[in-house]
């Protein structure tokens, strides 16, 4: 007879444990190497997902080597569309209603610290139901600041949301850290901040690139294109240009097509819209297959956060279509922020290949880091 797997709460039934709670496909890529470190000490933990990407998560557990989760709080489906988002934080929201019950069927019955990423909805509801059940919460990417509530919207009021409930907050980089003790100084924060090497992301990039076989010859694929972010899909003014910028690029082109891309094309006509244009179109791919096509791309134009840090690591020459951005990554070497300016996009596509810079995919391990905190963390908590 076949012997059942223990959870963390049996292995452990009084002890104060881990608990890395996410629902979005970045936070599962940012948080696996997190999670391949605590596997590798040996060190239990909880996972716990909120559904918000419901759809894709299956899929990409399996690539990142993610074991499933023990409490999913989510559907099969993505929170997608501002109806299934409402429903899906309603449903979240109502757990917060019951402190013993989320502690039970959310935690396990158990305290500890909750590791969160970044500054998704799934962020915010995450250290809530956390602190809701008297958790300490730990924020991995914390610190990033825009300057500006409405660029990104609405991920700038969720990372001060977070901020402000997070005991510790892990800083990728110098600007992040100074942002973090100003905040401390002004006693809007009260966490502690602790500035690690790089962001997770760079860990993830190196494990996905090196499963792909490297990086692939550079300019050799097509130029890649994405955008999903509120303020630009729900923009007709930064829509329409997004699709004239798209027509004014020369060389083959896929344009990857985020599910809220896909909702908001399908109201204007679908992808046609796009491939009118003589620019491809493909729906979301594995993530070691997009960061192969982002390290061959002549060049990319994106307003993706996470896709920023990757191309400034490869040093691919990239067009950041926002206003402005919360990350140093790549700015002033081979990212280049739009500002929904023409002259600017002009004289980006007029010479693509003198922002290219070298690959730079480092050797740092924030994971080691993170978890070192998080031990810390615990032992603390058990010594209360």
């Amino acid at each position: 007879m076949p012997i059942k797997e223990r959870t963390p709460a049996e292995r452990h039934p009084d002890r104060p444990l881990i608990q890395v709670v996410y629902g979005t496909k970045a936070e599962a890529i940012k948080l696996a190497p997190v999670l391949a470190e605590l596997d590798r000490r040996g060190v239990a933990y909880r996972l716990v997902e909120t559904g918000q990407h419901g759809a894709f998560l299956p899929g990409l557990r399996a690539e990142l080597g993610l074991r499933a989760p023990d409490v999913a709080l989510g559907g099969d489906r993505d929170a997608d569309t501002v109806a299934r988002a409402a429903v899906w934080g309603a449903r979240l929201g109502a757990r917060l209603l019951s402190r013993r019950r989320l502690r039970d069927e959310v935690f396990g019955g158990l305290g500890g610290v909750c590791l969160v990423h970044g500054d998704t909805p799934s962020t915010l509801m995450a250290g809530l139901m956390a602190r809701r059940a008297g958790l300490r919460v730990a924020h991995l990417e914390s610190g990033l600041r825009s300057g500006s509530w409405r660029h990104p919207f609405p991920e700038e009021l969720i990372r001060l949301a977070v901020m402000r409930l997070a005991h510790v907050l892990f800083a990728p980089d110098a600007d992040a850290v100074a942002n973090l003790e100003a905040l401390v100084a002004a006693g809007r924060v009260r966490g502690r901040v602790v500035a690690t090497s790089a962001n997770t992301g760079a860990e993830a990039l190196r494990v996905a690139l090196g499963a792909a076989g490297g990086v692939g010859a550079a300019g050799s694929g097509p130029v890649v294109a994405t955008m999903h972010r509120v303020e630009n899909l729900h923009d007709d003014a930064r829509f329409e240009g997004f699709l004239s910028l798209l027509a004014r690029v020369e060389r083959p082109a896929v344009f990857v097509v985020h599910p809220p891309t896909e909702a908001v094309l399908s109201d204007r006509g679908g992808r046609a819209l796009v491939e009118d244009l003589g620019v491809a179109t493909s729906g979301l791919v594995p993530y070691g297959e997009f960061t192969a096509m982002l390290a061959v791309a002549p060049y990319v134009v994106t307003d993706g956060g996470s896709i920023q840090e990757e191309c400034a690591r490869l040093g691919v020459p990239t067009l950041l279509w926002r206003d402005r951005t919360e990350r140093p990554d790549g700015i002033g070497a081979n990212v280049v922020l739009a500002r929904y300016d023409d002259d600017v996009v002009g004289a980006f596509l007029a010479d693509p290949e003198a922002w290219r810079r070298p690959v730079a995919l480092g050797d740092e391990r924030p994971s080691a880091q993170v978890v070192d905190v998080l031990i810390d963390e615990l032992e603390a908590l058990a010594g209360e």
